[in-house]
């Protein structure tokens, strides 16, 4: 099973952060995510314009939504960024890679 297949579970804290050999394994699994201070995911969509890139923006906000995994969404002319971790734990769960997935996979024209 594919990450974007899987769905995220919500942390209810007391579990550590992933790191190490758990962390590289699934960060080579979400291409152009990168891993910053091993806190949390981040990654830049660029768009042909502002309207397209608001349309991505909507079609993540219903994945978050569904997910019930809510990532920062930076809206610019042209451009998206988004980081991604869990709150909970102030660091990275296995549902944080999954919603990676699944924003990866949502259809976009560039």
């Amino acid at each position: 099973m594919t990450l974007a297949e899987k769905h995220c579970v919500p942390c209810r804290g007391g579990v550590p952060p992933l790191e190490g050999e758990e962390l590289d394994k699934l960060r080579v699994q979400v291409k152009g995510w990168e891993v910053v201070s091993g806190h949390h995911l981040a990654k830049t969509y660029p768009f042909p314009d502002f309207k397209t890139a608001l349309e991505f923006v909507n079609r993540a906000g219903a994945i978050a939504e569904e997910e019930g995994h809510h990532p920062d969404l930076h809206l610019s002319w042209g451009k998206v960024g988004i980081e991604i971790w869990t709150h909970k734990i102030n660091g990275l769960t296995e549902s944080d890679f999954v919603l990676a997935a699944k924003l990866d996979a949502i259809p976009r024209a560039q």
